[in-house]
């Protein structure tokens, strides 16, 4: 596939995804920028009038200001909070990677840049086979790692780049996500990371509880934001 955008890994679940594309999302939004987000495979869902929806698909939709349709951002919309090949199975659901396909196109429509965020870390399960890395390889987008900034990011790190080049993938750089405010030698690890990944697009500092839970209006600074999207665009 011939896309513009990005897509956006983890080093695992809970490092800051969602978090961290939202400010993408937002920043390249209020400079104008012709973008839309997805959230290809999502588990977790709350039944609404409108039918299943996902708070980070939601959030990415707000932050954005995307008006396309929830089922093109979200196409895979799983009940259960668990890994998404147990949530499939669980909803009688084969998740199909051409049917993301087919919704990523429609969204990139019209030159749109496509910024979508993966479930879980590179590898996470979305079927019997297949994980996210063949989402990722078969979009053809370059990937973005967040690295969760805690005990055990410098192996979960390296073994994810790792692994995103061997899967046959750009990998375009990445963004520390300070999960652990008082992570021991948490500079001298960044600079570890830096040699060995390259210079961060940004470091997102720790936000507490309340900022956890408001993906679209809390995140990074606006001029990391800014400044990270804009870079990020120009790949």
């Amino acid at each position: 596939m011939t896309l513009r955008g990005v897509f956006v890994a983890g080093t695992d679940t809970g490092v800051g995804k969602t978090w961290v594309s939202c400010g993408l999302a937002a920043a390249a939004a209020r400079a104008g920028r012709r973008i839309e987000v997805m959230k290809p495979v999502a588990a977790g869902a709350v039944a609404t009038p409108d039918g299943l929806r996902n708070d980070d698909a939601l959030a990415l939709i707000a932050a954005a200001g995307s008006r396309a349709r929830y089922e093109d951002v979200n196409p895979y919309c799983l009940p259960q909070p668990v890994s998404p090949h147990i949530a499939a199975a669980a909803a009688g659901v084969r998740i199909e990677v051409e049917v993301l396909c087919d919704a990523a196109r429609r969204l990139a429509a019209g030159d749109n840049w496509l910024l979508v965020e993966g479930a879980g870390g590179w590898h996470a399960p979305i079927g019997a086979h297949a994980t996210m890395a063949e989402v990722a390889r078969t979009l053809g987008l370059p990937v973005l790692l967040v690295v969760g900034l805690r005990l055990g990011c410098l192996n979960h790190a390296v073994l994810t780049q790792a692994a995103i080049e061997r899967d046959g993938c750009r990998f375009a750089g990445w963004i520390g996500n300070v999960i652990d405010p008082a992570m021991p030698a948490l500079e001298a690890n960044v600079d570890w990371l830096r040699k060995r990944l390259g210079e961060p697009f940004a470091l997102a500092p720790h936000r507490g509880p309340a900022e956890a839970t408001t993906h679209a209006s809390g995140g990074l600074p606006d001029e990391c934001f800014t400044s990270a999207s804009r870079r990020l665009m120009q790949l």
